[in-house]
């Protein structure tokens, strides 16, 4: 069994391939900065992560 986690580029990253970052998800949902790899990454519960993404949602409406 492979538990390493699987990378995929973020839908809200701006595409020019800065400022991107590429997310992990499942339990825990993993965050990471696509050019500082090496630096690590931020870990979420999958339910704040939900709020997280919600909460930018309702930003880029306003």
């Amino acid at each position: 069994m492979n538990d390493q986690p699987r990378w995929h580029k973020s839908s809200y990253s701006n595409g020019n391939n800065s400022s991107c970052v590429e997310v992990a998800e499942g339990a825990p949902v993993r965050v990471r900065d696509t050019d500082h790899r090496h630096l690590g990454h931020l870990t979420f519960t999958p339910a704040a992560w939900t709020v997280f993404l919600r909460q930018v949602a309702a930003e880029r409406t306003r």
